[in-house]
């Protein structure tokens, strides 16, 4: 355990200031919880200044003020530049009280004016209809983090220090954060933080001891088993605690002082190729060898500040007898019937000038000089730091031109490729073009070779910090690959790489990627509200690569196939997601040339890594990945003249290959019928163009698919997804979709597509029974497409390998 005991105390006078700042954002924050009228309290309070509603959360924000109130004077004094991720729930109304404070909200919404008008409106617009969340939401100037669903603030900060050498990153943990799995697994990125090319995280593990209704575990531990878990985690504790203000504002400048020069002290080492004197994972007890650790060769031990003060500090101890300050009936509202109930409203009334407001706001309602003593001016304030608003960070990515990792076609369906591996050779060239300023990043849950994408590590390695042996390979201390086996802290260190004006790549097994749906839903959520904030800048999508999918899993079998993440992704705000199925590795590389380059995206791109056929060349797979979706007229049988009698319709790699087996298998046994081959790569194009940008009008649709024509559509996922997306189309009732059925095991690549009747044989089944008159005609052909699969049922048990005509088919016309 260490303690903050170095710094020199801080004067009378400065203990005033900052008990000023913190009174004043105390003051605002109940304010905006409860206020209609009346924001300086100028008469006495009645019923009518009192919100109808009261929404908002009180017990955090006095804790919240502090931390804000104190940053604020290590910036100003250090020059840092500094932001901070506000992890507990309904932590709004202190951020917000803060920004204005400072000025920064006024300056990005300047109708709330910093006066006692605009205290009024801040006041109004809180959790009320037209105003704004109870979060540190999208809305608020310096955040990046939602703070409503816990447990990311953590890897969030992460993301935001990586490549970011100058920047301090504080991040307030709140105690029942602390206790979700995501925030557990987030405390190890420590092992990944480069202290010379990165820039600094300081958590602040926040424990006013309650959540909701119930105790906070880390806040009933000991200080010692406290301190046992955090350094097990690889940081050395500082600790704030108690509830007489002037105390703990000694106690946290001390705090902060403390960890602040020990951060300083490592960074500097570490750049300069020296030992900064300070604990390390090498210098402990049973510690690595120096020889066998990261870094400029000893891990440090970032410092950790563990702040307890009691929950819904300094508001009502008791109301109606109960005891609520320092309890969890201080999390919410802890007066809740101020209009109706005086002895509430006297209370209120009793809080509220507590502040002493008049000592802190002018007669004109602007904060007074001892207020903003300590406030940061321009962008070191936190409510204005660009990196918080990342886009204006952000620069275009340098995408190498795609000829040069093109597959060569000269005639369809005969050559194989896989088509992550040739994707990797191009972002190989992407991590090398970008090896100076270090704003771009790979992430994986430990499957960057497994998903063949290993090429990369031509230019770079794997960042690691932690110990490391002879037999490892590929491990940097510098490396802009990142891998741990949590998904949601990949997922965090992605979002808050992006957020502060990054681009990455997250790559993942298709079944596991659902373990982030939750995540990608608030990521969602913020890009479609930055989308209507005119001072967010855009930033780089967030690009998923979701392979080693349900079709290739061949080893795994039935526990790693789930196609699912499609569907959850389309359910969500459609200016926001798209979702691409490139058949194959031309068609891969325009994919994810597009969706690196793009703009406030969540881009899903589903792609094989097993051996593909090439269907297209370079300049044939832009036009159709421009298009979305489109004919394949060399592969059907239309003269052009008459409209087709059925279409076979595909999405994705698999279902690709075995329509076009399909199609051929149609060419030879019913040579009499038209076939179109439609293939589909953006799944939105699906969608009417009322309901999705990428959406066709009814005629595009139309003319691609027919209106009342078979459609027999082989799909990637999961069959219910189309009709979804095309149950207004005319032609729907014509539409028959085949796809994963979860039906599932180890077996051969053929036959999970035979199981889940996704096999060309049963395509070509599908086409004799809905197009009319071949039921009769066609039955002698149906059954040679029944017998071939009792044929292959029998061969792989015999063989353990599919059958010759489908392990060497290639396309013929």
């Amino acid at each position: 355990m260490s303690d903050a005991a170095a710094p020199a105390p801080l004067s009378d006078d400065e203990v005033r200031a900052l008990d000023a700042h913190w009174r004043a954002a105390n003051y605002l924050a109940v304010g905006q919880i409860y206020l209609l009228g009346n924001p300086l309290l100028t008469e006495p309070l009645r019923p009518e200044h009192v919100k109808p509603r009261l929404l908002g959360h009180w017990g955090t924000s006095p804790g919240l003020n502090l931390v804000h109130t104190h940053l604020n004077r290590v910036i100003r004094a250090r020059d840092l530049d500094a932001m901070c991720v506000w992890g507990p729930g309904h932590g709004g109304p202190a951020v917000l009280a803060n920004s204005w404070i400072e000025g920064s909200y006024t300056e990005t919404y300047p109708d709330i004016t910093r006066d006692a008008e605009g205290m009024g409106k801040l006041f109004k617009q809180f959790s009320f209809p037209g105003g704004v969340p109870s979060h540190v939401a999208p809305e608020t100037p310096g955040s990046i983090h939602e703070g409503g669903e816990l447990g990311y603030a953590l890897s969030h900060a992460y993301g935001a220090a990586f490549d970011n050498p100058g920047l301090v990153v504080a991040c307030v943990i709140g105690d029942g954060e602390a206790e979700t799995g995501p925030l557990a697994a987030s405390w190890h990125a420590n092992k990944f933080l480069d202290p010379v090319h990165d820039g600094a995280v300081l958590p602040i593990l926040h424990l006013n001891g309650y959540k909701i209704a119930n105790p906070t575990v880390l806040a009933r531990l000991s200080e010692d088993e406290l301190d046992e878990l955090l350094r097990g985690y690889g940081h050395d504790p500082v600790h704030v605690s108690g509830d007489d203000p002037l105390q703990v504002h000694q106690a946290m400048a001390a705090a902060l002082d403390t960890a602040l020069d020990r951060i300083a002290a490592f960074q500097h080492a570490a750049r300069d190729g020296r030992d900064a004197g300070l604990p390390t994972e090498a210098t402990e007890p049973g510690g690595a060898d120096a020889r066998e650790t990261g870094g400029a060769g000893r891990r440090p031990r970032w410092p950790v500040i563990v702040l307890r003060t009691p929950k819904g500090w300094t508001g009502p101890a008791t109301v109606d007898g109960l005891p609520v300050g320092g309890t969890w009936r201080s999390h919410q509202v802890p007066l809740s019937e101020v209009r109706t109930n005086p002895v509430h409203l006297r209370q209120l009334d009793e809080w509220l000038r507590s502040y002493r407001p008049q000592e802190l706001f002018d007669a004109q309602g602007r904060p007074r000089e001892q207020v903003l003593a300590y406030v940061p001016h321009g962008d070191r304030r936190l409510g204005s730091n660009p990196h918080t608003n990342g886009g204006l960070l952000l620069r275009e990515l340098p995408v190498p031109d795609l000829d040069k990792y093109a597959a060569p076609v000269d005639r369809p369906g005969t050559t194989m490729h896989e088509p992550t591996h040739v994707l990797g050779e191009l972002l190989e060239q992407v991590m090398a073009d970008t090896a100076e300023r270090r704003d771009f990043r790979l992430v994986g849950p430990d499957e960057t070779a497994s998903n063949r994408l290993q090429a990369v590590y031509g230019a770079t390695g794997k960042a690691w910090q932690a110990k490391t042996l002879p037999v490892d390979e590929n491990l940097d201390p510098h490396g802009r690959v990142m891998e741990i086996l949590s998904e949601h802290t990949c997922q965090g260190w992605l979002e808050g790489y992006l957020l502060t004006g990054r681009h990455g790549l997250f790559s993942c097994y298709e079944a596991f990627v659902h373990i982030v749906d939750s995540m990608v839903n608030q990521h969602i959520k913020w890009l479609r509200t930055t989308r209507r904030l005119p001072w967010r800048r855009p930033l780089a999508s967030l690009n998923y690569l979701l392979t080693s999918h349900v079709w290739r899993q061949d080893h795994n079998g039935f526990s790693h196939q789930d196609p699912g993440f499609i569907d959850h992704i389309l359910n969500k705000a459609p200016e926001v997601v798209r979702v691409y199925l490139p058949p194959d590795v031309n068609t891969l590389l325009s994919v994810a040339d597009h969706a690196l380059r793009s703009r406030d995206y969540v881009n899903v791109i589903v792609a094989g890594k097993q051996p593909c056929f090439d269907w297209l060349d370079m300049d044939a797979a832009r036009a159709h990945c421009a298009r979305g979706a489109g004919i394949w007229d060399w592969a059907g049988t239309e003269d052009g003249q008459h409209e087709p009698d059925v279409v076979l319709a595909c999405a994705g790699d698999v279902p690709t290959l075995e329509v076009m087996a399909a199609a051929q298998l149609v060419r030879r046994h019913l040579p009499q019928l038209a076939v179109r081959v439609v293939n589909v790569v953006d799944l939105a194009r699906l969608l009417p163009k009322e309901e999705h940008p990428h959406g066709m009008s009814d005629a595009e649709y139309d003319a691609l698919f027919t209106p009342d024509k078979p459609v027999i559509f082989a799909y990637h996922g999961y069959p219910w997804l189309i009709h979804r997306l095309a149950y207004r189309r005319r032609g729907h009732a014509n539409l028959h979709v085949r796809g994963y059925k979860e039906i599932g095991t180890t077996t051969t690549p053929f036959d999970m597509v035979v199981r889940n009747d996704l096999d060309r044989y049963r395509l070509v089944m599908d086409v004799i029974d809905r197009v009319p008159g071949l039921s009769v005609t066609a039955a002698p052909v149906r059954q040679l497409m029944e017998d071939a699969r009792l044929r292959h049922h029998d061969w792989i048990r015999i063989n353990g390998t599919d059958l010759p005509e489908v392990a060497e088919w290639t396309w013929e016309r």
